[in-house]
């Protein structure tokens, strides 16, 4: 005899499984996932204990302006996301949580007075419930879940186990900070060490070195071996700049959020959706020369590359460039099937207005064999 479903059994049966779950879930949440894994797992969870059609973790930015700086959602497909184009900034009711930071349950998020309303191809959203998610004495963020499944609206046990949650949430996250803080505490001082070696050692060399090959011209008359010698010394004169340079950006610590780091956290994501890592390079002061509206886009558009690549592309390779000189740059290659004749450009022309906007422009290659090179490239200032 079959035991009937969850929903049919009785309510405290019912609250005990979600109860159970909530515990089975946080302690897998504490098992050393990646804070980008653990943001997915709460959503997932979430979802699970309030039987919620679609939810998201919105996580807080450090600036006014920026009011959402990541946007983690489960229930809506990779296609439909791209469809409906960049995640919400925080306005409307998302941004009633941003100012309020208390749980908020609603029958139907449209009806309320704060409703900013929905994109062009955003699937219908009306039963809603937010809770903050705090992590010490600060609001990390916020959890949306909408569209109760099997209609109706989410209730008070609902909004008292997703509480729960996120509060289990804020404890977990808090600790994958701090593990992460840790690591990157140990690169940088790997990178001042490595920076010390750099000048005490290679640099001291080299112009040493460079020394000698000077005090040699005196020793000749030949024209040509004098040549030679003043170029070996240009050259030298030439890597210890490139050296110090590259000492200054090991020493250089970034700060959070910096594009650099943004684009290797989007890199990571990805690398879960192609079932391989795309190889990644930066050339140049990244972290320094790109402002803070023109990283938004770059993140805009990789974010848009990269999906359509792990959508479309059916490639096995795929490179990831960021350099910046007199231009900021962006080049990503696959080795794929390449852009079908007659395909639309919806998201190509929205990577050209992006471009545009900037003055800068984005074309789009085949690649032999295979494959398909866009490039993005826009003016520094």
């Amino acid at each position: 005899m079959t035991e009937p479903p969850l929903s049919e059994a009785p309510a405290g049966e019912r609250d005990e499984h979600r109860w159970r779950l909530l515990l089975d879930a946080v302690v897998t949440m504490a098992g050393g996932h990646s804070l980008d894994e653990l943001l997915t797992r709460i959503v997932e969870v979430a979802c699970d204990l309030a039987g919620a059609k679609y939810a998201a973790l919105g996580v807080l930015g450090e600036h006014r302006e920026q009011r959402l700086r990541l946007f983690v959602t489960t229930g809506i497909s990779e296609e439909v996301a791209a469809h409906i184009g960049d995640p919400p900034s925080g306005r409307g009711v998302l941004g009633l949580l941003i100012d309020h930071p208390e749980p908020v349950r609603l029958h139907d998020i449209q009806a309320h007075p704060q409703s900013y309303g929905f994109p062009p191809n955003h699937p219908p959203m009306h039963s809603f419930l937010g809770v903050p998610v705090r992590t010490g004495d600060r609001i990390f963020g916020n959890l949306y879940l909408a569209e109760k499944l099997g209609g109706g609206e989410f209730t008070a046990a609902d909004e008292e186990i997703v509480i729960a949650l996120a509060g289990a949430a804020g404890v977990v996250i808090e600790n994958a900070q701090l593990q992460e803080e840790r690591a990157r505490l140990a690169v940088f001082e790997d990178r001042d060490r490595i920076g010390r070696d750099l000048h005490d050692i290679v640099i001291q060399r080299l112009f040493a070195i460079g020394l000698r090959l000077q005090g040699g011209l005196k020793w000749t008359d030949d024209p040509r071996l004098t040549e030679r010698l003043d170029e070996a010394v240009d050259e030298i004169d030439k890597t210890i700049r490139d050296i110090r340079q590259t000492i200054f950006e090991l020493t250089t610590t970034p700060k959070s959020g910096d594009l650099q780091t943004r684009i290797t956290n989007l890199v990571d994501r990805v690398a879960s959706q192609l079932k391989f890592r795309p190889s990644l390079t930066f050339e140049g002061p990244i972290r320094l020369a790109v402002g803070d509206e023109l990283a938004n886009d770059v993140v805009a558009v990789l974010r848009e590359v990269l999906s359509n690549a792990a959508r479309h592309a059916q490639a096995s390779e795929v490179s990831v460039e960021v350099a910046v000189g007199e231009d900021l740059v962006v080049r990503v290659r696959d080795n794929g099937v390449g852009v079908p004749v007659g395909a639309t450009e919806s998201g190509l022309a929205n990577l050209r207005r992006r471009a545009a906007a900037h003055g800068g422009r984005c074309t789009v290659s085949d690649v032999e064999p295979s494959g398909t090179l866009i490039e993005w490239s826009v003016p520094l200032d």
